[in-house]
């Protein structure tokens, strides 16, 4: 019992040492926008926001102490250039641009506004391109411009969230999940093939309906949501797997004293999985 209070507490500082890292991040809304037929020719790119102001990024108000540039220093004529351009529905250029020519995306990672246009200036033909109004319709919103009709005036702009990797990131969590769960049975002693049939079964269903909710929390409310979410969900799986193991296993296998040392299983199985996953959800954030 004591080797078990141990493990329990190892995995407990494990699974704090992430959120206490993660709290000082605070990770916030973002959009990207990538660009497809970009012409030959250097581009800038901004968001014009429908409010003066989100986060510290605010639009320029006339006085100097609110320029984000000064007269002389380089990138100052682009600066000057969207200050002056007038949007015809009143939005507002919040002093935030990159440089988006060739393969560069505009990347907007540190509160966005959330109801947008996006703004592309060209110096070589001292143009302007500007699209419809959009929202953010994520935590990380992921947009397509494409630029082939660029010298109207005008781009054609379509969501481009990844659902496809997202399925295949899920797969692999899952996989991976129960993977590790089977391992620590195998160490607990759970070897039949059926009581191993049984635990991968249950977890499938615990993990898939875990890394769904998980999913949908991160794609609508961004990792804060999705490290909290994750914490509680937990301990509902927890709490299903220790019933249904301290019920099933040892009818399954036809030994008794298996009842006990399956809450034991349960606990230490998720702790694992937990600490896991957590860590590797910010370590390898792109699968997890």
């Amino acid at each position: 019992m004591k080797k078990l209070i141990r493990i329990l507490i190892c995995m407990l500082l494990i699974c704090t040492m992430p959120l206490t890292a993660y709290a000082d991040m605070r990770p916030k809304p973002s959009v990207h926008v990538e660009f497809i037929n970009v012409p030959d020719e250097l581009f800038y790119g901004s968001l014009l926001s429908l409010h003066d102001s989100t986060g510290p990024a605010s639009a320029w108000d006339g006085t100097s102490p609110y320029s984000h540039w000064a007269y002389g220093e380089d990138g100052y004529e682009t600066w000057k250039k969207f200050v002056e351009y007038e949007d015809a529905d009143g939005f507002w250029f919040l002093q935030e641009w990159w440089e988006c020519s060739g393969q560069n995306p505009l990347s907007w990672t540190y509160y966005p506004p959330s109801e947008f246009k996006i703004l592309l200036y060209f110096p070589d033909s001292d143009t302007f391109c500007v699209s419809p109004i959009y929202e953010r319709y994520a935590f990380d919103s992921y947009f397509t411009a494409d630029l082939a009709d660029w010298e109207s005036g005008e781009m054609a702009v379509v969501q481009s969230y990844d659902y496809t990797q997202e399925l295949v990131n899920l797969a692999v969590r899952i996989v991976l999940t129960i993977l590790l769960e089977l391992m620590i049975a195998w160490f607990f002693g759970l070897r039949q093939k059926s009581v191993l049939a049984f635990l991968a079964g249950v977890n499938l269903v615990t993990q898939i309906g875990l890394n769904v909710a998980l999913n949908v929390i991160n794609y609508k409310s961004g990792q804060m949501a999705f490290t909290a979410g994750f914490i509680g969900l937990e301990l509902v799986v927890l709490a299903v797997e220790i019933v249904l193991y301290t019920t099933f296993l040892h009818r399954i296998s036809g030994n008794p004293d298996l009842r006990a040392k399956s809450a034991v299983y349960a606990v230490v199985a998720n702790a694992a999985s937990f600490a896991a996953g957590l860590g590797l959800a910010h370590l390898i954030p792109g699968i997890f």
